[in-house]
């Protein structure tokens, strides 16, 4: 096939974008002639990034069809495997791990653009280095007692999760603390750092704490702040206790217009620990740049979720570093340290001999839920949608045995607008009733609106729109259609862009409210930080933003909410998996309700998320199978 006959089939399906196209192109520059198996090698690879992969899997994509026959047309299909890559080897555009190509290929059959393999060597060779490494001149006493001091007894579970994983955080330079919502990640991290700095004594480490969003940074301060004062600590802990948190480009000191940072692997960043929440959102190639910019020394916790959604950029470096789907076994030496302060790891220690992957005596699973209750339905239903079982998901939604939990089928506009007319009304006049800032947002926040897509006619921004309607026509609020300036009382807005001269952050929540007569009488937006301490602008200061009276499923992570109306697509779509599922369920405190059809669900339970990557192979091998 001639080489722009199947670029113009694959443009018109809509298989390949302007960009992949135009790198291919390159590429088979590069190659030297035109070959249609290199640019489909290229072209592909582009997409997979776009998709959230880190590499193309050759084997998978090997002789599937991309664009059918039809008459008078001939298809187009990927190669066989062996030939595929006998070409891609000899190409002077593809190189072996190691060499500067602009396409790498593994031994795996793995392609990546390079940036991404290296991107992943680095972070790989980081984390393997910091792995092996423990801390050294640990008070096992004060350790020990503090253990008990800070966490309660876990209540006849014989493995206290919390207590394993401080252990692992305090002895180790490197630890990974994964948990579903309401296992007590929060709590956690400021008995963490009671320890630690017990350990410390006299002396005042330097320890930055940092979320992947200014959103997750300001709940971070604010449940920590919370969770501190409850600390039973001595008053020399409690004045050390590190008040500020930072994003993770905060930290390091974004360059504008750079994909660089201020702090890097030739600039270490000048901390004695780091701990990162919500690590599941962070990409491969921001966690590479902040593992990096640490030096030998440093401690670093990462905090997060594997069965959360990953990152919207390319990787899940959190559920790859987590060696996530494995079965981890501690290693003799790490059970023994256990047992010296007291505490069991659930596991009789193997053979020295038979000592595990050095990585699994950094990683603990936090497994006890704090959050729900004991029959409660929503925690069933995430167990359920987190294991893929379908039939039990379906099962639990409608049985009727739990009233925080209701299912309504829904599958175009018309439903949706019938649907909605009678469920919005009571949650958003509560707060558009109220003209007092405080008490709108703690109104406002109790409710949600989750989506899986932004597109669509059940997706974001057609919820919002339908909303907008609704409240509009009930005489809640006053917007103008032809109106220049739609900044009416009551609008909700999500920041879409971090703004650091404004203390802004993507995701953060504001209100309109109506001006005063010193502003001129022009509108402000309203916005709460950490401490319930509010801020107002004018809304033409403000960056990027969209209305929020409905938002995604991605932008609502680490967010909870009393109420959660979850609504998905009405057709099937590859963001449809568990993991988006799950994270949508655990948003809810008290109530949630699912607005899909049967077999979408089930679709949605059943996929995972897999995202080609070789991260996991590198730091765990075949140990965790």
């Amino acid at each position: 096939m001639k080489n722009e006959n199947m670029i113009h089939l694959l443009s018109e399906a809509g298989t390949l974008s302007p960009i992949d196209i135009h790198f291919a192109r390159f590429v088979t520059r590069l190659h030297g002639r035109p070959d249609d198996d290199v640019f489909l090698a290229a072209a592909l690879v582009s997409r997979a990034t776009t998709g959230g992969d880190v590499c193309l899997d050759l084997a998978a994509a090997a002789e599937t069809q991309l664009v059918a026959a039809a008459p008078g047309r001939r298809g187009v299909t990927c190669p066989p495997l062996s030939g595929w890559r006998k070409k891609l080897v000899r190409s002077p555009a593809v190189g072996r791990p190691g060499r500067l190509c602009p396409l790498i290929i593994d031994d795996r059959d793995r392609l990546y653009l390079y940036r991404y393999w290296n991107y992943e060597h680095e972070l790989a060779g980081a984390i393997n280095r910091r792995m092996a490494q423990e801390v050294s001149g640990i008070d096992l006493k004060v350790l020990k007692d503090g253990l008990q001091k800070y966490f309660p007894p876990s209540g006849g579970h014989p493995v206290d999760w919390q207590k394993i994983a401080c252990l692992c955080a305090v002895t180790r330079k490197l630890s990974v603390i994964s948990g579903g919502p309401g296992t007590g990640k929060t709590f956690l991290i400021a008995g963490l750092l009671a320890l630690i700095l017990e350990q410390a004594g006299g002396e005042s480490p330097n320890i930055f704490l940092a979320a992947p969003t200014g959103k997750a940074a300001a709940r971070l301060k604010e449940a920590l702040r919370s969770a501190a004062g409850r600390l039973a600590c001595p008053d020399f802990v409690r004045e050390k206790l590190p008040a500020d948190t930072y994003t993770i480009h905060r930290l390091l000191g974004a360059i504008p217009d750079s994909p660089h940072f201020y702090y890097n692997q030739d600039h270490p960043l000048p901390a004695d620990v780091l701990i990162v929440d919500e690590a599941s959102m962070v990409d491969l190639a921001l966690m590479a740049k902040l593992v990096l910019a640490l030096s030998p020394d440093a401690r670093l916790v990462l905090i997060g979720d594997m069965d959360q959604l990953a990152s919207v950029s390319p990787g899940s470096a959190f559920g790859d570093i987590c060696g996530r789907g494995g079965r981890h076994v501690f290693s003799a030496p790490f059970v023994r340290l256990a047992q010296k302060v007291g505490l069991q790891t659930g596991t009789a220690p193997p053979g020295d001999s038979a000592a595990p992957s050095g990585l699994q005596d950094c990683t603990v699973v936090l497994k006890k839920g704090y959050r729900f209750k004991k029959n409660s339905g929503i925690a069933a239903l995430a167990e359920a949608v987190k294991k893929g079982d379908r039939p039990g998901a379906v099962d639990i939604l409608k049985s009727g045995a739990f009233d925080e939990l209701s299912w309504r089928e829904i599958d175009s506009f018309e439903s949706l607008k019938n649907g909605l007319a009678s469920r919005v009304i009571q949650p958003y006049a509560a707060y558009l009733q109220t003209e007092d800032p405080a008490q709108a947002f703690r109104q406002f926040s109790r409710f949600a609106i989750l989506c899986a897509a932004r597109k669509g006619i059940l997706g974001v921004e057609a919820v919002s729109r339908l909303v907008e309607t609704i409240l509009h026509q009930k005489g809640l609020i006053r917007p103008d259609a032809a109106a220049a300036d739609p900044w009416y009382p009551g609008r909700p807005i999500l920041i879409t862009r971090n703004s650091y001269s404004l203390n802004l952050f993507n995701g953060d929540i504001g209100l309109t409210f109506s001006g005063k007569p010193a502003d001129g009488d022009d509108p402000r937006v309203y916005f709460q930080n950490g401490e319930g301490e509010l801020r107002r602008f004018s809304p033409y200061r403000l960056p990027e933003n969209e209305p929020a009276y409905a938002m995604t499923v991605h932008k609502s992570q680490g967010s909870e909410f009393e109420h959660v109306l979850l609504i998905l697509p009405e057709q099937d779509s590859p963001l449809l998996t568990r993991e988006l599922l799950f994270t949508g369920v655990t948003r809810a405190g008290k109530s949630l309700e699912i607005w899909a059809r049967e077999d979408i669900l089930k679709l949605a339970v059943s996929r995972r998320i897999e995202r080609a990557s070789g991260l996991r192979d590198l730091l765990w091998g075949d140990t965790s199978a």
